[in-house]
């Protein structure tokens, strides 16, 4: 099989709009989770989230395309366009059999909600006629594909907050057997919205602490009450080793391997003992043919909520057994909040720059951790430490599980 190296890389969320600013971000520890300011939250429970603020999608595509894109379609723009001018991939032949899996879990809710409104006030002769391609999840791969020329292999992976790592899976996987040399794979979200943000505050599923929005998100604290939403873009550019060596690329490192699984447990809790997730990880490290003490950094799913941060640290010491203690152990949402599908893309887009860089970002919210991960070696603070080795987590509402080893340069 073919190796798969990363060229390109492209993000947008609630403490940057560019890979450079994430990175500087991700090492001071930079919190973009605040007030709600996209709807008044008068009536809601829940009043916070990580928003993309100041967003111009006008920088990124000219104002009659713009009109016509939903904000998740925007963000998707906007993270492909910085991961394509990061790559330096020119226009070539190489577009003409590009594969493009640019994943959504949730897609266009914002528009969806929008022309719901609109029926319900003036009937059906309002609805827009293009609100079903502003809306459906598959469409973030669509206009990808229209925007920038990219002719192969086009689809989706809906497996809710699994979605973009099982988008980067899918890409590793095509070109590993030589279907295409070069995939752009990723995922994007905007669902901070009236319907999202009613819905996951009365399953009791984000956190309510809305006086201290700063300190809502803490993975791993014994005080977690939920996830905080988010929202954003990451896009990854993958090519097969051969093809970007053949232009002299510039290459951040290699995905050694992947594995996915299924929880068959429960709609939306994790199973308790993360024997899906433990499954999950252990078939990426044998798909890796690496040791498990290789692995130096674990970028967790961690979304703040009681049961799942559990479940993946039990996973964890399934999988690598006393090693787990030994492993460095953070979880991103903490800063940005939770992109639901655009979260794992945008978390591994962050994982390789500090792989990269030679640091590994604290975890400024843990102020109490959890009984049983006080041996685990979670940072409160940013440590510089250069990882050769590690692993990036997803796991979605349905028991859908993701990992990936990645290797840096």
């Amino acid at each position: 099989m073919r190796k798969v190296v990363v060229t390109g890389l492209g993000v947008i969320n609630a403490i940057a709009k560019s890979k450079d600013e994430f990175k500087e971000n991700l090492k001071n520890m930079v919190i973009g989770i605040d007030h709600i300011s996209q709807f008044d939250t008068t009536d809601h429970k829940v009043k916070i989230a990580g928003e993309v603020k100041d967003f111009d999608p006008l920088l990124y595509m000219d104002k009659k395309i713009a009109k016509r894109y939903d904000r998740f379609l925007q963000f998707a723009i906007a993270a492909t366009k910085e991961a394509l001018e990061d790559s330096n991939l020119e226009d070539g032949e190489w577009k003409e059999n590009a594969a493009v899996i640019v994943a959504s879990g949730i897609g266009g809710f914002k528009t969806l909600y929008k022309e719901f409104q609109k029926m319900e006030k003036k009937g059906p002769k309002v609805v827009s006629p293009f609100l079903i391609p502003m809306m459906i999840s598959d469409m973030a791969s669509g206009v990808v594909s229209i925007e920038f020329g990219l002719k192969g292999p086009n689809f989706n992976t809906v497996s809710a907050c699994a979605s973009s790592l099982h988008a980067i899976a899918m890409g590793t996987m095509l070109i590993r057997h030589g279907y295409v040399d070069v995939a752009i794979v990723g995922g994007a979200e905007a669902t901070i919205d009236p319907m999202p943000i009613a819905a996951f505050a009365n399953m009791k599923a984000l956190s309510t602490r809305n006086d201290d929005p700063k300190g809502s998100s803490r993975p791993f604290d014994k005080d977690r009450d939920g996830f905080v939403m988010g929202e954003g873009a990451g896009v990854v550019v993958l090519e097969s080793e051969e093809h970007a060596k053949k232009r002299n690329a510039n290459v951040y490192g290699y995905i050694e391997g992947f594995g996915m699984s299924g929880d068959a447990y429960h709609i939306s809790a994790p199973d308790e003992n993360g024997t899906g997730a433990a499954k999950a990880i252990k078939i990426a490290l044998k798909d890796s043919n690496i040791d498990p003490e290789k692995i130096e950094l674990a970028n967790c799913h961690a979304t703040s909520t009681p049961s799942g941060d559990i479940a993946e640290t039990r996973a964890l010491r399934n999988a690598f057994g006393d090693h787990a203690k030994k492993i460095y152990i953070q979880g991103s949402k903490t800063l940005f909040g939770h992109a639901l599908g655009g979260a794992a893309a945008i978390e591994f887009i962050g994982l390789i720059l500090q792989m990269k860089e030679g640091f590994i970002h604290g975890m400024p919210n843990l102020v109490n951790p959890d009984d049983e991960l006080k041996d685990l070696n979670i940072p409160k603070e940013t440590v510089n430490y250069k990882t050769k080795y590690a692993i990036k987590n997803a796991f979605g509402f349905g028991g859908h599980n993701v990992s990936i080893v990645y290797r840096s340069l």
